[in-house]
């Protein structure tokens, strides 16, 4: 087995972000209206962090301070990471 690690080129971030194409264009742009330079993103892999946090949820309370752990591991090894919700349920909210 050969240890092929992939490289940021390789990456489906790459793809979205990096050719110089309308479709890529539109990606930067969205990115660009939510805030984020281009040096926040381009030629880094792309990773999402879900999180099931909710105000709701006193058994994932927890989760929103841990995402931001994640984020920030992200971010230093490299990476941009990018926050989004998950459906989160309370079992006390819960009924069979």
């Amino acid at each position: 087995m050969t240890d092929h690690r992939k490289t940021s080129s390789d990456l489906r971030s790459s793809r979205w972000f990096g050719p110089d194409d309308l479709r890529s264009f539109g990606h930067r742009s969205r990115m660009m209206q939510l805030g984020y330079s281009e040096d926040d993103f381009m030629g880094k892999p792309l990773i999402g962090v879900l999180n099931t946090w909710s105000e709701i949820n006193s058994c994932h309370s927890h989760f929103r301070e841990r995402a931001g752990d994640v984020k920030r591991g992200v971010a230093q090894a490299g990476g941009f990471a990018v926050e989004m919700p998950a459906l989160s349920v309370d079992e006390s909210f819960t009924k069979p």
